[in-house]
């Protein structure tokens, strides 16, 4: 079959997807909702959402057209000596890629603020249907993010059959991504920190009581964190490891490759869908199991329909082991992510327990677990890597880079599922927030808090395999950056490469620099929160001391939520550029300087050092966020206890690791990675070294 026949599928699957997530969406949009309380409250939550994504995306839509007139006079090469049709289509695959992510992030924002009342209503008659309606709002992303990714790399493909259109999509998607992650990571931090360090230490008050002024602005950056930029951040990993593959496909002659690449991707949406409309929960009303479940069935129908794929339209074997190695590996991080973070297993539980001596001990369990988290995560990115390179390796030179891509697309394959699950995280701690402020009494509370629990926990694992999947993506898209300095090496008569001697000093420079760059890169985003929280913290005292009857709750006197938010947006939007700025600044300057060399040890010294210190943050942070819910429902003294005091305290370190700077490493390594690959002319031809 031609390669053109599986984009054709590919793009028919895509809008299946489309198809399917609005289905979804009306179901949702059908349940019943009839508390006036909850439907205002939503309504303020909603509006807080679009309005600062809407000021995010101009100052991003700004930045991509800076970017693009670049790209035009630049990029792949000097339009004074090279071709300027082809930096144009460049340039044109690049806003596309922008326009496609921030599509992502506003779908999810969409369905995510009616999902969120549906839910707290419909806990009224149980946790069945409260979790299927969370569940299927958070599908309605899953299915949109992973077909417009599917759809936009077809549609570049087959309109201009160019690897350097599809690295400039990619590299349009990654760069919204990478600030949509980092903007709205220092919104939703900046309101939980304030709102828990004032309500719940300093007045001891409950998470989500009505009369903390934070208290909305807090459930709003659940959203443009975990919705919109979550979505964008799995969006652009998706559309990366797709990108590299067929990068490094078209270097082999293309031929079969490309198709595999395709009707593997197709496979992986299909089997979401599939996994998607079979997803309910068990006999035993456990979210968390239900949710996992639904993942193990994705992976299995995934398997076996790329092994009939494999046999019917006689694709290699090799590859397909490749795809199925990266597909076991991100299922084996989640198992991994889930033991360190769950709060039915001993690690939060212990840390839990030793919260009773103190916040000092809080933070030592936290950290101890978070570094023992980061080995097994790290082992198996090594091994997948290893394993695929290897299996691949003998059908001939470059087809074990090939086949570590592969492996990419394959632990990526069942993305659509992994961002269902991830979106239903925001959706129901929205819920939970919603039902307590409706007042809608206890037995709602403990039905949504085993909700939120849930999604707590499966929020962690998805950030865990959302940086396992990067680590395997970066390592493709090092093996493109290889690819594209080869062509060009090859058109100027300069030496061809085939890797990296670290013996070398100009590669060793790069590896130092690069080492450092997510350690630099995640203090500015928390020092962003810090900034910001202070400022959200001095306005809540304002208001709480200026706004008479407030503290004491009496009817009629209502906070000034507004402010709350306003601060938020505002110090959000100025505190997401210098960092973003900062990684693709040192990347052009060691590239220029030390060349394609220093380049490929500034790449390894980055991906090394970003996996590990994402992994480290995303589980400490969800270890100590399960631990204060672990308290919270009344384990070691529970609600106003010295644990429960230490566990909020623990949390609240925890909060940027998790949620703003750990999961927007991943998106940086990616960036930095395609930045490479799309310099690699201006590298290998201008540099000081």
């Amino acid at each position: 079959m031609d390669n053109i026949y599986f984009i054709i599928i590919s793009i028919v699957v895509a809008l299946m997807a489309f198809l399917f997530a609005g289905w979804l969406y009306l179901w949702v949009k059908k349940q019943p909702s009839s508390n006036e309380k909850i439907a205002r409250v939503g309504e303020l939550i909603r509006r807080g959402a679009n309005t600062f994504l809407r000021k995010e995306y101009v100052v991003l839509a700004k930045f991509t057209l800076v970017v693009a007139v670049l790209i035009v006079v630049f990029l792949p090469t000097p339009i004074w000596k090279g071709d300027v049709l082809e930096n144009i289509i460049m340039a044109l695959a690049y806003i596309f890629g922008t326009i496609f992510s921030a599509f992502a992030g506003k779908i999810g924002i969409q369905i995510a603020t009616i999902a969120n009342v549906k839910t707290a209503e419909a806990a009224q008659k149980g946790i069945r249907p409260s979790f299927l309606s969370g569940f299927r709002g958070g599908a309605v992303m899953g299915m949109a993010v992973v077909g417009a990714s599917l759809l936009g790399v077809s549609l570049i493909f087959i309109i201009t059959d160019q690897t350097s259109a599809l690295l400039g999509f990619s590299f349009g998607a990654s760069s919204l991504a990478l600030f949509a992650k980092a903007g709205g990571g220092i919104f939703t931090k900046t309101a939980d920190i304030s709102a828990d360090l004032v309500g719940k230490v300093e007045l001891g008050i409950p998470e989500d009581d009505p009369r903390n002024p934070a208290v909305i602005a807090d459930n709003v950056g659940d959203n443009v964190g975990d919705v919109a930029g979550m979505g964008a951040d799995l969006f652009d990993s998706n559309v990366a490891s797709m990108a590299a593959a067929l990068v490094i496909a078209s270097t082999l002659g293309g031929g079969k490759h490309i198709g595999t690449v395709f009707c593997f991707a197709a496979i992986g949406l299909l089997a979401s869908i599939i996994g998607v409309a079979g997803a309910r929960m068990g006999k035993k009303d456990d979210p968390t199991a239900a949710l996992n479940m639904s993942t193990y069935v994705t992976t299995g129908i995934y398997a076996a329909l790329t092994a009939l794929a494999t046999y019917l339209f006689e694709f290699n074997w090799r590859i397909w082991g490749a795809a199925i190695v990266g597909l076991l590996v991100g299922v084996i991080i989640g198992i991994v992510t889930d033991y360190f973070t769950n709060d039915n297993k001993k690690p939060v539980q212990n840390a839990a327990e030793s919260s009773e001596k103190g916040p000092a001990f809080t933070i030592l369990s936290g950290v101890s677990y978070g570094f023992l988290s980061v080995l097994p995560a790290m082992v198996g990115i090594a091994v997948s890597a290893l394993a695929a390179y290897k299996l691949c390796e003998p059908l001939g030179a470059g087809y074990g880079m090939f086949g570590i891509s592969i492996a990419a697309v394959g632990m990526l394959s069942i993305v659509g599922m992994i961002i269902s699950n991830d979106a239903y995280g925001p959706i129901v701690d929205n819920a939970r927030g919603l039902a307590e402020m409706g007042e809608l009494g206890e037995e709602v509370l403990d039905i949504t808090d085993s909700l939120d629990s849930a999604g707590n926990t499966v929020k962690a694992i998805t950030k865990g395999f959302s940086i396992g999947a990067a680590g395997l993506t970066v390592i493709a898209l090092l093996g493109a950056f290889i690819s594209e300095v080869n062509i060009i090496a090859e058109e100027h008569g300069k030496e061809l490469i085939s890797g990296f001697d670290v013996t070398n000093p100009i590669v060793f420079f790069g590896l130092l620099v690069g080492a450092a760059i997510p350690a630099v890169f995640s203090a500015l985003l928390m020092l962003g929160v810090n900034r910001n929280a202070q400022r959200m913290v001095a306005e809540i005292h304002r208001q709480f001391d200026e706004i008479e009857g407030l503290k004491e709750g009496i009817e009629g006197v209502d906070p000034e939520y507004d402010k709350c938010i306003e601060i938020a947006t505002e110090g959000s939007i100025k505190e997401l550029i210098p960092a973003g700025l900062f990684a693709i600044f040192m990347t052009l300057v060691v590239g220029f300087v030390g060349g394609v060399q220093a380049i490929g040890g500034f790449l390894v010294g980055n991906i090394v050092s970003g996996l590990f210190l994402a992994l480290f943050m995303s589980n400490s942070g969800g270890l100590w966020d399960n631990s204060k819910k672990y308290v919270e429902s009344g384990h070691h003294g529970g609600k106003g206890s010295v644990a429960h005091k230490s566990a909020v305290v623990g949390d609240t370190v925890g909060d940027p690791f998790k949620d703003t700077a750990g999961p927007s490493i991943n998106t940086q390594i990616t960036v930095v990675s395609l930045v490479a690959s799309i310099f690699a002319a201006l590298f290998t031809l201008y540099s000081l070294f």
